[in-house]
């Protein structure tokens, strides 16, 4: 098996949670990054993300340095935004082929997962996709 952790992250979360699979597992990992990465206070960012996800946008991405086609597992981690997965990681499904992959998904969260897994679901048509782990922070949660 050949695994790989491709994330997204926001805040930092996510790629704590990232990092700890990938050392347990000893796979390779590569974070999805915007082309141009949100600025601004919390509630700000909140807010914009709350509009990309009700308008279904996609950002561009920087370019990852990994050939998905070595990989037969790949592990697929976000923060929740808006009850779903973040508009990067949308992107992100939307431009790869994820077709005859073993696919595991986490999210992280403050409060509520939503839709995320069902949204994935939809998203990896062709992929073999698992139950995922939802882990939701709070204040008192350290990694």
């Amino acid at each position: 098996m050949k695994a790989i952790v491709l994330y997204y992250s926001y805040g930092g979360n996510t790629r704590k949670i990232a990092a700890k699979i990938q050392k347990a597992l000893t796979c390779d990992a590569a974070e999805i990054k915007p082309q141009t990465p949100y600025v601004g206070n919390y509630n700000a960012v909140v807010e914009q993300g709350q509009r990309e996800i009700n308008s279904g946008y996609m950002p561009k991405l920087q370019p990852l340095d990994m050939d998905l086609s070595r990989y037969d597992t790949i592990i697929l981690g976000t923060p929740v935004w808006w009850y779903t997965f973040a508009p990067a990681m949308k992107t992100f499904l939307h431009n790869t082929d994820f077709n005859g992959k073993e696919v595991y998904l986490f999210a992280t969260n403050g409060g509520w997962l939503g839709h995320t897994f069902q949204d994935f679901k939809k998203a990896l048509k062709g992929a073999s996709v698992h139950t995922g782990l939802n882990i939701r922070f709070n204040e008192d949660l350290q990694l």
